[in-house]
This record gives structure tokens, sequence and C-alpha cells, in this order.
């Protein structure tokens, strides 16, 4: 299934390890992937030439923030209403269903956010929770209300905010959107299956990690939002903490005027479909499921 608004993902030193390329072209959704001149045959070479944007500069140390700005402005000229920017390193899209996690198509679970949010007139971004936070069998609401969005964001083409900075530029982006009494909606409903920061090679990990690097981020986010954010230590390194962990955001919601919502479930063509193990060796040579990725989802040996 095709999205109605384009798809980018800025990528970096990644050319022969872009996952979220990988997934997409899989199920045949369309995306465009924006990288720097100097790696533009590589990319060309690894996702076909009508697969790649390049960017008109590199190397300008800031991270991606040049190239998601670029993006914005391509997204707008183009006259999208909307853009998604979607990190590179995503192995797939799953779907919450009766409180347990199951691998579904992209394009289904990307239009099926679009939809939700082209319902509302001041619902600023929306985009995918992460599989990792989404317990199974724990009890979650189909979104969270004026929260953090990260990593697969569906923005608003003609918000007059932009991406700034170096560090954790989803959450300032967030902080401008809500404070401007705008609302970001972070779906649980699916789920974004992203490798963990700092382990996948390539991309800005040295560029922005390296050292002392988390805590650089954690500071420059409280500087630029010193009433709202501080700096703490929270799984064993430095990590900016939002006050009341956003809840003083409280905007509702606004219907566009004439929608009315639907009644009852719309599985929206979904449908639950046994994989046999041809199936699953497929999905696991395109990166989709490994043994290490599954471990901590078997159940554990009782001790004697």
């Amino acid at each position: 299934m095709e999205t109605r608004y384009p798809i980018y993902i800025p990528s970096k030193g990644r050319a022969d390890a872009c996952l979220t390329a990988r997934f997409l072209a899989a199920d045949k959704v369309p995306f465009s992937v924006v990288v720097e001149p100097q790696e533009a045959d590589a990319y060309r070479e690894a996702q076909g030439a009508d697969r790649v944007l390049v960017l008109p500069f590199s190397n300008l140390g800031l991270g991606s923030i040049p190239a998601r700005n670029w993006i914005w402005e391509h997204a707008a000229a183009a006259g999208a209403e909307r853009h998604w920017v979607i990190d590179d390193n995503i192995r797939g899209l799953w779907r919450r269903w009766r409180a347990r996690k199951i691998r579904c198509d992209a394009g289904a679970a990307l239009r099926a956010v679009e939809d939700f949010t082209d319902r509302y007139e001041n619902l600023a971004i929306a985009g995918l929770n992460y599989y990792m936070f989404s317990i199974n069998k724990a009890k979650l609401p189909p979104y969270f209300l004026n929260a953090h969005v990260y990593s697969c964001m569906l923005i608003e083409s003609r918000l007059p905010f932009r991406w700034r900075g170096r560090y954790n530029e989803d959450a300032d982006l967030c902080l401008q959107v809500l404070s401007a009494g705008l609302c970001t909606v972070l779906v649980n409903a699916f789920l974004a299956w992203k490798i963990t920061t700092m382990t996948m090679k390539g991309g800005n990990t040295q560029e922005l990690y390296g050292g002392d690097g988390r805590l650089k981020m954690a500071r420059s986010l409280e500087r630029a939002w010193p009433y709202v954010v501080k700096t703490a230590r929270r799984f064993g390194r430095p990590q900016h903490v939002v006050k009341a962990s956003w809840r003083y955001f409280d905007t509702p919601l606004r219907l566009k005027p004439g929608v009315v919502l639907p009644t009852g479930t719309d599985e929206r063509g979904l449908a639950l479909v046994g994989i046999g193990e041809d199936a699953l060796e497929q999905a696991q040579r395109l990166d989709f499921v490994t043994e290490e990725d599954t471990t901590h989802l078997q159940p554990k040996e009782k001790s004697e």
C-alpha cells in the first residue's frame, strides 16, 4: 500500500546497511533516501538511482539537522501537506494487537497514521512509538497525546518551525510545536523496531555521541528549554528529562470541520496471516528478525 505523503530517509555511511530502505522496498512502499554527494553513487548502486536524492552540501558537522531541513523544504516545494522523516536504522513496523506485537505491512501502518492525523486541524506531528517500549501483555492506549515523537515522524510541512541545534533535534522540534499550542501524537497501535543508538556503524555515531556526547546532548536541550528540561542520569548515562514527563502540555485535539469519527473497530484491511519456516527465513535475511532480537521475548526458564 502506498502512503499519501512522501517518505524521506536521511542516511549517511550506511549505503550497504540502510535497514529502513530494506523493509520499505520489501513492502513495496515508495521512499527517497537523502544522502550527501560523496556517497551518492554507493547509495544509487544499493537502492537504485530513482530512490536517491542528493543534498547540495556535505560534512557540515551538524549531524542530520541540515539534511532534515532540506527535506522539509523539498516536501513543501513539492506541495506535500505533510511528509515522513524516518531514521535509516529501523528494521520494520509492527502492529500492537491485543497486547501483542505482530509484524505488519509498512504501507498499511503508515497510511493508518496518516488517516488519523488528517482528521485533526491542530495535530502537527505524529509518529510511531518504539517496539522496545511496548511490552507484551501490558496495557497501553492507542496513542499518547502531546508526547515526544522520534525517529519515524509525520510532520506538517507548512509549520513555521524547523530542525535546530546539533543534538536532541526531535525533542526540540516537539517542544517548539507544543509550546505554540499545537499537538503531537505518539502512536502505540503501530510500532517501529529501531536499532539501539550507537550500536550500528555509520550515521552520526562518532560525530555526535563520541566522548561526552551524551552529556552535551542533554545540556544543549536544557539550555534551549531551561524552564522545561533538566539534565539527569538515567539508564546509567546522562539524559535530558522533560518536566512532568510532558504532561504540562495539555492542548486537546480538534477535529477538522465536518469530520465524523467512525464507529466500531476498523482493521484497515489488515488480517492475521500465519507464516511458515520459509517466510521466517526470508524475514531473517531481510534483517526483520534475528535470533538475537527475539531472545528477550522467549520465556525464561524457572530456576530450580
